[in-house]
C-alpha cells in the first residue's frame, strides 16, 4: 500500500508488469491518529502518505441544521427503492428528531428513516412512524438513549419489530396489520414464522 501511495504502480497477482495506479484514495476515521502516531500504534509514513488534504466533518450533533436536509435526502432515496408516495416528515416528528443526539450518527439517522419506511404507507412520516422510544415521546437531548440504539440494526431487526409492534398494536388481527404495513397475508405468515414471533392472546381476536 505505501508503494502505491508513493510510487503510483503495482504489481497484480500472478505478474511482474508494473500498472499504473491512476486513482485517488479517500479514507475517514472516528479516531485520532496523530495522537495514534505518537504513541506507536499507527505507522507514521502511512499516515503522512495518507494525510494529503484533511477535511474534519464535525458529528451530526454538532450539525442539526443538516438534519431536515439528510432527511429528504433519505426519504427520496427510500422512496424510489421501494417504490412509496411518502413526500416528506411531519413537524413535530422532525421535532422528536431534532431533539435527539444521534450517537450513532448518519447512519443513525438514516436507519430511523428505513425503519418508517416500514409503517409509514405515504403522505408525511408521523411521530408513530418512529422507532422507540422516539415514538412514545422520548428523545430528548436531555433523556439517555437506551444502549443499543446508537449502534446501526439490521433491516432484520427493524422489520420484526415493526411488524411485532403492528400486531400488538391491532391485537394480532391480520388483515388490519398486512393493510398497515402494506404486504400480503402469506408474506405476513412468513414473516412471523421466520421471526419466531408468538400470539399472546392465543388466537383469541385474530382476524384471518
Amino acid at each position: 500500500l505505501l508503494r502505491v501511495l508513493q510510487e503510483k504502480v503495482y504489481e497484480p497477482l500472478g505478474s511482474n508488469t508494473p500498472v499504473k495506479a491512476d486513482v485517488r484514495i479517500i479514507t475517514a476515521t472516528n479516531r485520532n491518529l496523530e495522537a495514534l502516531v505518537r504513541a506507536g500504534a499507527f505507522r507514521d509514513d502511512l499516515f503522512y502518505r495518507l494525510n494529503v488534504v484533511k477535511i474534519s466533518l464535525p458529528p451530526l450533533r454538532e450539525r442539526k441544521e443538516d438534519i431536515p436536509l439528510l432527511i429528504e435526502h433519505f426519504i427520496r432515496k427510500y422512496s424510489a427503492q421501494q417504490g412509496k408516495d411518502i413526500v416528506g416528515i411531519a413537524n413535530e416528528a422532525l421535532a422528536t428528531l431534532m431533539r435527539h443526539d444521534f450517537p450513532g450518527n448518519i447512519r443513525e439517522l438514516e436507519n430511523i428513516i428505513e425503519y418508517a419506511f416500514i409503517l409509514c404507507e405515504g403522505g408525511y412520516i408521523q411521530p408513530q412512524h418512529l422507532p422507540e422510544p422516539f415514538a412514545a415521546g422520548v428523545g430528548s437531548a436531555e433523556s439517555t438513549q437506551p444502549a443499543d440504539a446508537a449502534e446501526p440494526r439490521s433491516l432484520e431487526e427493524i422489520e420484526r419489530q415493526a411488524i411485532s409492534r403492528s400486531l400488538e398494536r391491532h391485537h394480532w388481527r391480520k388483515m388490519v396489520t398486512c393493510r398497515e404495513l402494506g404486504i400480503s397475508k402469506d408474506t405476513l405468515r412468513r414473516k412471523i414464522e421466520r421471526y419466531g414471533l408468538v400470539n399472546p392472546l392465543d388466537d383469541e381476536g385474530e382476524e384471518d
